[in-house]
C-alpha cells in the first residue's frame, strides 16, 4: 500500500530563523510514526505543515494522496487532528462540544460510544472549564475521532499530565491502531515514544538525523550491553577478561560491571559465572533505551 503520508524536502522559515529544514519521511498505513526531538526542535512546526495549518516555503506534502494546502472536503472527512494548544468555550459542556463537532462533517461515530471509549460518560453533561488536565486531553481527542478518521495527527498529545493520565491517553492511541487507523504524533518523552511507536524520526534543530524502530536505533547506535552482579566469592577482574566480546570491567569490593558488544555478550557473561560456580546475588542487565540514542547523536538530554 502507498503511503498515508508522505513528506520531501520541507523546508519553513521564520525570518532569519529556520524552523524546518529539508525534512523527508513517510508514514505508512496502519503504522504509529513519531517524529521526536527536544522543545524547540521544528517538532510541532513540521507537524502544523503537514496538517496544513501552516504553509511550507518548500517541499511537497501529500496526506492520502492530497495536498493537504488545498483542504479538500475528501481529506478533511478523513483525518482528525489534535493540536498541542487548543481551546474550547469554557463553558460549553463535553456532550455539547462533541454533537456541535459532528455537524462539521456528513458521516460519524456515535457520540455515546465515543465518549464511553474515552471514559468520559460521567462527565458529558460537565463543562469545558471543569475538566482536568487529563479530561480535557480526551475530549480533544474525541473531537480528532468524531469523523472516525484514517489519518489521526497528535501533537504532544501528554504534556504536563500526570503518569496515570498519561497512561490511560496511550492506551487509546494502541487502540487506535488495533481499530486500523494510522497515527502521526509528536513527543519529547522517550518512553511515551518506546511504548507507542512502531517507528520514530528524530528531529534536532530543524534536521532529521534518524529515522527507524525504536531497536533499529539502539542497535545502530548504542549497541554495548552492561552486566552488573554482585559476588561474594573470591572473583577477580581477570576471571572475565577472556570473556568474548567484553569492552570494559568496573570491580569494587564484591560488585561487577562488565560492558560488551555481540548478541551473546550477555550469555557469555553467565556461562563464565556458571563455569567457576560463582554464587551470584543482584545480578541485572543494562540495556540502552532511545534516549541513550538521542544522548549519542546530539549529546544533550531530550529534555534541553
Amino acid at each position: 500500500m502507498p503511503p498515508v503520508v508522505t513528506v520531501a524536502n520541507l523546508r519553513k522559515a521564520y525570518g532569519p530563523l529556520v524552523a524546518v529544514d529539508d525534512v523527508s519521511f513517510e508514514v505508512e498505513e496502519g503504522e504509529i510514526f513519531g517524529l521526536l526531538g527536544p522543545n524547540g526542535a521544528g517538532k510541532t512546526t513540521t507537524m502544523e505543515c503537514v496538517e496544513g495549518v501552516r504553509k511550507p516555503d518548500a517541499g511537497v506534502i501529500r496526506i492520502l494522496g492530497h495536498d493537504p494546502a488545498d483542504r479538500s472536503d475528501d481529506l478533511l472527512r478523513r483525518i482528525g487532528v489534535q493540536l498541542q494548544e487548543a481551546q474550547l468555550q469554557k463553558r460549553i459542556r463535553v456532550w455539547e462540544a462533541v454533537d456541535l463537532w459532528k455537524t462539521l462533517f456528513p458521516e460519524t461515530v456515535d457520540a455515546d460510544g465515543l465518549l464511553a471509549e474515552l471514559g468520559l460518560t460521567e462527565k458529558r453533561e460537565t463543562k469545558f472549564m471543569d475538566l482536568s488536565g487529563g479530561q480535557k486531553q480526551r475530549l480533544f481527542i474525541a473531537l480528532a475521532l468524531v469523523n472516525d478518521p484514517q489519518v489521526v495527527f497528535l501533537d504532544e498529545l501528554t504534556t504536563g499530565l500526570d503518569p496515570q493520565a498519561r497512561r490511560r491517553i496511550w492506551e487509546l492511541v494502541l487502540g487506535m491502531k488495533e481499530r486500523g487507523k494510522s497515527v502521526f504524533l509528536t513527543t519529547h518523552l522517550m518512553e511515551e515514544a518506546e511504548r507507542l511507536c512502531d517507528r520514530v524520526a528524530i528531529i534536532e534543530h530543524g534536521r532529521l538525523i534518524e529515522i527507524g524502530t525504536a531497536p533499529e536505533l539502539v542497535r545502530r547506535h548504542c549497541p554495548e550491553r552492561t552486566v552488573h552482579f554482585s559476588t561474594a566469592d573470591a572473583a577477580t577482574p581477570e576471571l572475565f577478561s577472556g570473556v568474548p566480546g567484553v569492552s570494559a570491567i568496573v570491580h569494587d569490593g564484591e560488585r561487577f560491571s562488565l560492558t560488551g558488544l555481540g548478541p551473546d555478550f550477555i550469555s557469555n557473561v553467565i556461562e563464565r559465572v556458571a563455569e567457576h560456580r560463582l554464587r551470584v546475588t543482584d545480578f541485572r542487565t543494562e540495556t540502552p533505551t532511545l534516549e541513550d540514542v538521542f544522548l549519542q547523536l546530539t549529546g544533550h538530554s531530550i529534555r534541553d
